[in-house]
């Protein structure tokens, strides 16, 4: 047996030369994909193993799609869904607890999985593969229609996930120091990018031409915080932005957003869902100052 492939010294942050371990398996630095819903812990769990994307694969070349009809463009989303759909059927047939990609998983087949039971991880290099491989018994399949009973891996005795809190510590204590320092909370959960984004929306529907173009580019930029929240939350991504932008359309429901723990729509403010609104703010006088120099110049 080649030593090099299969023994790993793998480095974290932090501690003593004395905390070091010898681990009888195969340590990788991964987390599930959605930590609030997918297992962490699973004892005798069967392994699949994949070398293909768990997304819609998209062209090599540059691909062009000429819609004529607003009812095309659910069309190609519907097709996209069920593409993956059909992917994720074929690998939840055979009953897996764990399903370990080298490539892209999207959120849709996240929210397959996670309803199903299944801890995914996503975008795990090849050597790491390889190891889980060796350790469980599975076989790396390249297609998942080429899926078979013998390619599931049964042999690995626990599969666990250990949180390491160093980020989630140094993240909390800038956050503190930043409520220190500027104490401007206001509603999270995306309620409040939601709330700008739709606010700009509707001044864009009152402006011609290509003068409304930058109110509705900022606007679809303040969705990316609820959009990579809902991406995080391993909920459906197109649904609960729909089902978002819809409540805040007619901007009575300010503080509607997305509960990090569980993915849900609620009100943040009857859960106390608060957030700093400092970032936001300075993003604001950015926007304001580029405009001032827009018309200067203009």
């Amino acid at each position: 047996m080649d030593i090099q492939k299969y023994i790993k010294v793998e480095k974290v942050p932090g501690g003593q030369l004395e905390d070091s371990v010898v681990r009888k398996g195969v340590t990788i630095n991964k987390d599930v994909i959605a930590p609030g819903k997918m297992r962490r812990k699973i004892f005798n769990q069967r392994i699949i193993l994949l070398d293909w994307p768990l997304e819609f694969k998209k062209g090599e070349n540059q691909t062009n799609a000429e819609l004529l009809k607003e009812e095309e463009w659910g069309v190609l989303l519907q097709l996209e869904e069920e593409y993956i759909e059909r992917l994720c059927v074929q690998i939840l047939k055979f009953k897996p607890d764990v399903v370990i990609t080298e490539k892209g998983l999207s959120e849709l087949a996240c929210h397959y999985f996670s309803k199903a039971g299944v801890s995914g991880m996503r975008r795990l290099r090849k050597t790491d593969n390889n190891r889980i491989a060796k350790a469980c018994g599975a076989v790396i399949v390249n297609r998942p229609d080429e899926l078979q009973q013998s390619d599931v891996g049964t042999g690995a005795g626990i599969f666990e996930v250990k949180k390491i809190v160093e980020r989630n510590l140094q993240d909390a204590m800038s956050v503190a120091r930043n409520i220190l320092k500027n104490p401007t909370l206001g509603p999270a959960g995306g309620a409040t990018q939601l709330t700008v984004s739709a606010t700009l929306k509707q001044k864009s529907s009152s402006v011609e031409g290509i003068q409304k173009w930058p109110y509705e580019a900022a606007a679809i930029a303040f969705e990316a915080i609820p959009r990579t929240l809902a991406q995080n939350c391993g909920v459906n991504v197109i649904r609960t932005m729909t089902a978002l932008q819809g409540k805040h359309a007619n901007g009575e429901k300010s503080w509607i957003g997305i509960d990090g723990n569980t993915g849900v729509i609620t009100d943040v403010k009857e859960k106390k869902i608060g957030g700093y609104l400092f970032g936001l703010l300075l993003l604001l006088s950015f926007i304001s100052f580029a405009i001032s120099i827009f018309k200067f110049v203009g």
